[in-house]
């Protein structure tokens, strides 16, 4: 049965379902929280995610004479994500700074953001994290105009690092092993999402997907089990118990992220049935595949929101 045409652009569907998530948090959380900047760090989150992904795809083809995905078009993409992922961080830098402030974020003064980002901790954090998205989009920028063979490993090391900066730093860096599982957490959720939005990015073919769809299957279920493992410990540690899950903004939201994980681990089942193996036999056109890859990073999105939020929520 032939499948109703639908463009890439629609991708960008997943920033607003991104937003339903930091909005549904908000309604579970108040008035514990989210902070009004969850709403840039899940777009900072999300456009990074994609950058790791593209790196990712880059990688792995390292070693083929003749890779499924066009590397100057991996490189392109992966300079335009890595420069809206930049303008989203310098937007957060200046929201952070303003909220300190207790000022709105068109009246905190330049003086002020500098003095945020030089004298405050997260303010370094967030500029560290701004370099290293700006390094990625020069660099991606660069292989693609001048063509250069660039490996895709530091690069893709330099990604990883912008989003495991704030994590890292934040409460669980006082627990044992505490950095660790958040870097596995963030790292899990952005491989899981970004390799499949670049996927969406890169695929022109039926035989494209049918080569790596199946890789990218097999790694997002390995990356599905880290997230949950991470985060049950994760929440354990920071909410003591049972009775915060319903008692606590955080908690209210941590259930919301469990149900939403729930939910994307049986439509990922019925997916591997329904896609994958089709998809894999050539049995499904491009544009299906494409469909149905925006359908389910639009899903993915919104338990990005909610975890956007829970970062920020008391």
């Amino acid at each position: 049965m032939r499948t109703a045409n639908i463009g890439r652009p629609w991708l960008l569907f997943a920033v607003l379902t991104a937003l339903l998530g930091v909005g549904l948090a908000w309604l579970l959380a108040r008035p514990d929280g989210p902070s009004p900047t969850a709403a840039v760090r899940v777009l900072a989150v999300g456009v990074g995610a994609t950058v790791l992904g593209l790196t990712a795809w880059q990688w792995l083809q390292r070693d083929e004479r003749r890779p499924v995905l066009d590397a100057g078009l991996l490189w392109q993409s992966t300079a335009a994500a890595a420069g809206v992922w930049a303008a989203a961080e310098a937007v957060l830098i200046v929201l952070e700074a303003a909220e300190i402030e207790g000022r709105s974020s068109t009246t905190v003064s330049p003086s002020s953001v500098a003095g945020f980002v030089r004298d405050i901790g997260a303010g370094r954090i967030g500029a560290a994290t701004l370099a290293c998205a700006a390094a990625v989009a020069l660099i991606s920028a660069l292989a693609y105009r001048r063509t250069l063979v660039w490996p895709a490993a530091p690069v893709a090391a330099l990604t990883a690092l912008a989003l495991i900066a704030r994590p890292v730093s934040g409460h669980m860096s006082q627990q044992t092993l505490g950095a660790l599982l958040d870097a596995v957490h963030v790292l899990a959720a952005a491989t899981w999402f970004g390799m499949l939005v670049a996927l969406a990015l890169g695929a022109r073919s039926r035989g494209a997907w049918a080569a790596l769809l199946p890789r990218y299957s097999t790694i997002a279920w390995r990356c599905v089990w880290l997230l949950a493992a991470t985060g049950i410990v994760n929440a354990a540690i920071r909410l003591g118990g049972f009775s915060p899950l319903l008692s606590t903004g955080y908690g209210r939201v941590v259930l919301a992220k469990v149900a939403a994980l729930a939910a994307l681990l049986a439509a990922g089942w019925w997916l591997r049935r329904t896609w994958v193996v089709p998809a894999a036999a050539h049995r499904i056109v491009a544009e299906a595949s494409l469909r149905r890859a925006i359908g389910e990073s639009a899903a993915m999105a919104v338990a990005f929101g909610l975890a956007a939020a829970l970062a920020t929520t008391a």
